[in-house]
């Protein structure tokens, strides 16, 4: 199937990309358009009958660990490094007036 890049469509592009073309260029570009479609053309014809769709190359898994709790709460032990303690917390020097 011949797909048929118009200037219209090489202009709007250009705009797009913000590019000033000269008309050796928009020729170029017409014709490297019209090969990237006739290859995607060509791509539709594939059997991908039972092809598994992939949104990766790779497998992808999950690398996070299980979010287990390994210490209990020993607040009291903790505290005794504070230097200051109120109401069973850390107590620091106001820093925001």
């Amino acid at each position: 199937m011949a797909n048929i890049i118009t200037d219209e469509t090489i202009e709007y592009v250009g705009i797009l990309a913000k590019l000033e073309l000269s008309e050796e260029e928009k020729e170029q570009a017409k014709k490297d358009m019209a090969n990237m479609l006739d290859y995607i053309d060509r791509l539709n014809e594939l059997d991908t009958e039972g092809v598994e769709p992939l949104s990766h190359v790779f497998p992808v898994n999950n690398v996070f660990r299980e979010d287990i709790i390994t210490n209990e709460d020993d607040r009291e032990n903790i505290l005794l490094n504070a230097p200051e303690q109120k109401n069973g917390s850390f107590q620091v020097p106001k820093t925001v007036e």
